[in-house]
């Protein structure tokens, strides 16, 4: 007698626990919760089994960013999953969905797996080579560009040319971009202190320090002056440092960190006060730690040490 009552009520509190997927839109679908209510769904769906194909009946997928793929019954075109998204391994299950264009479904094991987290499918491009679209922008790879194409249809975005575009910015500013300015910094005279520039730029920039309206590129013979350089954190990315050593009243004025390639130039300022002891003591701030150029930790840049 139970059996059956258990049975009858099986279906409709699964039902209870699906919640109807939101529409499509133009943004990147959550590999969260929204993704595991559509997988209940597919599994509900072929519960039922596939019934005769109808397409005029079909509803029209909107805003699917990796492209259409046919549903389980091979009927019906449904949004392809994107980069990043959960994904099902085994070509014949339909839990999670399938990758769309220039994508393929991959074991990610970028999790620590030593903390037993699990490896999950997700879908990963193909390519990752960079590529210039007709926008005049950088795309990290075809996936990326294809994405970009499908939320702005009007747009007409298409592959320029393989590789980063000059310096990654559209038309009319074609010159290095400064991704992290130097910022505005004080201490006491006797400490060091230290600014920092970031760039982005194909070709890769160069970077030089200036200081005032002075011409002069820094360091100069100034012994206590000393300025260094690393590609990255990102590719086609150059980090530029200058550090001054025991800061003194003479110091103090406007920095510039200046960047150029073959395509031009930019720059960003940064100012230094130096207070004396005496300053110091009036304001009733606490002096800053004195700053070294090279940290005790090296950070490992995302990139590796693969730059361009």
């Amino acid at each position: 007698m139970l059996q059956p009552l258990a049975d009858a009520l099986a279906l409709p509190l699964l039902l209870l626990l699906v919640v109807q997927a939101p529409p499509l839109t133009g943004a990147r679908p959550s590999p969260g919760p929204d993704y595991l209510q559509r997988g209940w769904l597919r599994l509900l769906a072929e519960g039922e089994g596939c019934a005769p194909c109808q397409p005029e009946e079909c509803a029209a997928p909107r805003g699917c960013l990796a492209g259409l793929v046919r549903d389980p019954c091979d009927c019906c075109w449904e949004c392809a999953n994107i980069e990043g998204q959960l994904c099902d391994l085994d070509p014949s299950a339909h839990f999670y969905g399938r990758c769309g264009e220039q994508l393929e479904c991959r074991l990610d094991a970028g999790g620590d797996l030593s903390r037993g987290e699990v490896p999950e499918p997700l879908c990963a491009c193909r390519s990752q080579h960079p590529l210039c679209g007709s926008d005049g922008r950088t795309y990290a790879q075809i996936c990326r560009l294809q994405e970009a194409a499908r939320a702005r249809p009007d747009a007409n975005l298409t592959v320029a040319h393989p590789g980063p575009c000059e310096s990654g910015l559209p038309p009319p500013s074609p010159e290095p971009q400064i991704v992290l300015h130097p910022y505005d910094i004080w201490n006491v005279t006797g400490q060091d202190v230290i600014f920092g520039c970031e760039v982005f730029a194909y070709p890769m920039a160069s970077i030089e320090w200036r200081k005032d309206g002075l011409e002069i590129q820094l360091p100069g013979d100034d012994p206590h002056i000393s300025v260094q350089f690393r590609g990255g954190p990102q590719r086609f990315e150059v980090t530029g440092w200058l550090q001054i050593q025991a800061v003194r009243p003479s110091d103090e004025g406007t920095y510039r960190c200046l960047a150029r390639n073959a395509l031009g130039q930019v720059e960003a300022p940064a100012s230094l006060t130096v207070l004396t002891p005496e300053q110091l003591n009036s304001t009733g701030i606490p002096p800053l730690p004195s700053l070294h150029l090279v940290p005790d930790e090296e950070v490992e840049s995302e990139e590796g040490d693969d730059y361009y």
